[in-house]
């Protein structure tokens, strides 16, 4: 039940960090909005295969869905991260490259 709810939060997690709401990211899988729903509140378990087209959906490797790297903690660093991770998803290759340099220029 733990593994199904830590599921759940990471999914709600990366889908709002693209700024997709429940329909979209419904849209992008064809799985119903309310399964979407019940999965991210850890009321039901998704098949391998629903698993599957939600992490080709929100572009998450699946593992990361059930935990490895699993959601930041709680408070302004969380928040941070999220608002960060989404900016980061919109980009496009060229502008990642540059997001990067840039980041390791200023981190050193």
């Amino acid at each position: 039940m733990e593994l199904q709810r830590l599921f759940g939060a990471n999914v709600r997690h990366h889908r709002k960090a693209k700024g997709w709401t429940l329909e979209q990211l419904s849209d992008q899988t064809g799985i119903s909005r309310e399964t979407i729903g019940k999965i991210e509140r850890g009321v039901a378990a998704p098949l391998f295969e629903t698993a599957e087209k939600i992490a080709v959906a929100l572009n998450v490797p699946a593992p990361v869905l059930f935990g490895a790297n699993a959601v930041p903690g709680t408070g302004e660093r969380a928040r941070l991260l999220t608002e960060i991770n989404g900016t980061l998803s919109r980009m496009n290759a060229d502008q990642l490259d540059r997001a990067a340099r840039m980041l390791k220029a200023f981190v050193g």
